[in-house]
Parts: structure tokens; C-alpha cells; sequence
């Protein structure tokens, strides 16, 4: 079975990147990733309504950390510690050594590789350190560019559920999409 440890905290560092443990000092940054109408335009959840929610999102994420149970990095760039996305695993199903991937960038950020950057490292670290077989990626059919990086990426759509979420008074489809640990050449 899968074994995790989190501690210390594995930060990752990227060509243009740092992923970093969240962090109090993210509260208003995570705020706005959790509310902002257009960043939740796919994610299908009601947005946060204070800071003070965000900042318990942030202790709940690293409580988890503490337990071994999910990771997830504050993204930010290399020459500023604002937050500016978030990247996980959560959703750790150990003993069949898979974990779901999630993510969310700001808008400011969008379309210029960084998102691609981050996943690549990220996916190194459940792989190689992790030792995860497969990662998978629950997403909104309607978002495109999410797709195009899980494609970019590697994965691929492994089922389509029709009407399988509920939300906001309609039922939504869902895809998943799974990348499996690239065989040692």
C-alpha cells in the first residue's frame, strides 16, 4: 500500500516557479481563487464568501498535509511570494496508489505555460517520490483549456459520466481523464 509522509514539506522549485506550503499569509490571494466568478466559471461550487473561509481552507489543506492524507503547493513565481495558484493531490486512494490532481491559476496567469510547468513538476514528485501508478483529473466537459493542459500533459479521457453532479439546480456531465506512471525507459 502507498505510504506518505509530507514532513518536511517537499517544496518544488520550476524553471520560473516555486511551490510552496500555503501559508495564513495567502488568505486574501486563496480568496480570491475561491470566489472570483470567472475563476469558478468551471469548478461548479458555491464561492467563498470571506477571507476568514478562505483562511480555514487553508488550515483544512494543511491539516491534511499534517496527516498524510492530501498535498497541495502554493504557486507562486520565482522572483514574488504572492500566491497565484494552487496545485494537489487529493483524493488519495492508497491502496490502489492513485490520487486525483487538481488546480487553479489565477486569470492574470493563464496562457503562458505556467499551469503546464507546475503540473510537470508535480507529476515528476507523485511518480518518483510518491511512487503513484496513475493521477487522475475530474473536469467540466465545457473547459477547454483545462483539457488542452491535461492533453499537453499526457493524459487521457478514460470515461465520460453523463449527468453524474449535481449543482446549482442542474445536472452536469463529468470527464475523467488518467495518466498512468510513464514506464522507466
Amino acid at each position: 500500500m502507498l505510504q506518505l509522509n509530507f514532513s518536511p514539506f517537499p517544496s518544488l522549485l520550476t524553471n520560473r516557479l516555486n511551490l510552496r506550503r500555503l501559508s495564513d499569509k495567502d488568505d486574501e490571494a486563496m480568496f480570491f481563487l475561491r470566489s472570483d466568478r470567472e475563476m469558478l466559471q468551471f469548478l461548479d461550487r458555491d464561492p467563498a464568501r470571506s477571507i476568514d473561509e478562505a483562511r480555514q481552507w487553508i488550515h483544512t489543506i494543511n491539516e491534511g498535509i499534517d496527516n498524510n492524507q492530501q498535498i497541495a503547493w502554493a504557486i507562486t513565481l520565482k522572483n514574488d511570494s504572492k500566491l497565484i495558484g494552487t496545485i494537489t493531490f487529493w483524493n488519495v486512494q492508497k491502496e490502489h496508489y492513485r490520487a486525483e490532481i487538481g488546480y487553479a491559476l489565477h486569470t492574470e496567469f493563464q496562457g503562458q505555460g505556467l499551469m503546464r510547468e507546475a503540473m510537470t513538476s508535480v507529476l515528476e514528485y507523485g511518480f518518483n517520490t510518491l511512487n503513484l501508478h496513475s493521477v487522475e483529473a475530474n473536469v467540466n466537459p465545457g473547459n477547454k483549456r483545462s483539457i488542452q493542459l491535461l492533453e499537453k500533459n499526457g493524459f487521457v479521457r478514460e470515461a465520460y459520466h453523463r449527468e453524474n453532479y449535481y449543482y446549482n439546480g442542474h445536472f452536469l456531465d463529468s470527464a475523467i481523464y488518467s495518466l498512468i506512471k510513464p514506464a522507466d525507459k
